[in-house]
């Protein structure tokens, strides 16, 4: 029985959003409702119109027989910034300053909420960037990764500082930790990486950047390639970064730990 067009425009609306950058075709669709091809394309008209006035994204129609329609997340700019901005007023709380100018982010990143948000801002900036797996180091890295993992549709692997028995054999790399400028250990599963990956390192708080570094050097080690790193907050006042070449969605500009306060502002994916 077919099913009224109400109800068909909320199900393929549903289904993009659970499938982004999937190419679908439009037979799918057709055989799935009943309808005509032409009928699903007026739906697709209407539901493209939506989204992108409201900011949700793009939908792309592909013609011919290997065509049919791709849903592309996005977030507009200004959202996005408004968005951030009430995340820096929110850390601004001088219960978040930790020993060593360390920052508690922990509650933020075990929200949902904030996560999705976060997810969908740092994949809008990849969008385009073809993309096919995201990285990060365990553990506090995850949620955030799992996120952007979720809006680009790829998987996302999880770089670790011990090797666990699960994993199988693994690829192992020393690197300097910019904090303690001590010699540290990462590993990976040598099944999580396929070679001539593309791939996008997260990570949730970047001090001196030598865990970026280690990372960029496993993504070498499994002759792939680092297509851009992001983090969802950055400790900017600190000198000789290891690393530039990366965006930050949060900037701590300055700490004062007698006090017991924080200067916190908009990263470099604003600039």
């Amino acid at each position: 029985m077919k099913i009224k067009r109400s109800d068909r425009l909320v199900d393929i609306t549903y289904y993009l959003l659970n499938h982004p950058h999937k190419l679908i075709s439009l037979t799918y669709f057709a055989q799935k409702y009943k309808s005509a091809k032409s009928s699903i394309s007026e739906d697709l008209t209407i539901i493209k119109r939506t989204f992108e006035t409201n900011g949700f994204g793009f939908i792309d129609t592909l013609p011919g027989a290997a065509g049919g329609v791709r849903f592309t997340p996005s977030i507009p700019a200004d959202e996005a910034k408004v968005y951030v901005e009430d995340l820096c007023a929110y850390m601004t709380s001088k219960e978040r300053l930790l020993p060593g100018g360390y920052v508690y982010l922990s509650d933020i990143l075990g929200d949902p909420e904030i996560l999705q948000q976060a997810g969908r801002i740092i994949a809008a900036e990849y969008k385009d960037k073809n993309v096919t797996a995201v990285m990060t180091i365990a553990t506090k890295g995850v949620p955030i990764a799992q996120a952007v993992a979720n809006y680009l549709n790829i998987p996302f692997v999880i770089v670790r500082r011990d090797s666990k028995i699960t994993e199988g054999s693994t690829v192992s790399i020393n690197y300097v930790s910019g904090s303690s400028d001590r010699i540290e250990k990462m590993e990976l599963s040598k099944r999580s990486l396929p070679s001539g990956s593309r791939v996008l390192i997260v990570d949730d708080f970047m001090k001196g950047g030598g865990t970026v570094n280690g990372m960029r050097s496993m993504v070498e080690e499994f002759d792939s390639e680092t297509v851009g790193v992001t983090v969802f907050a950055e400790a900017a006042y600190t000198d000789n970064k290891e690393t530039e070449d990366y965006t930050s969605l949060i900037r701590v500009n300055g700490i004062d730990l007698r006090n017991r306060t924080m200067e916190v502002g908009l990263g470099s994916y604003f600039d």
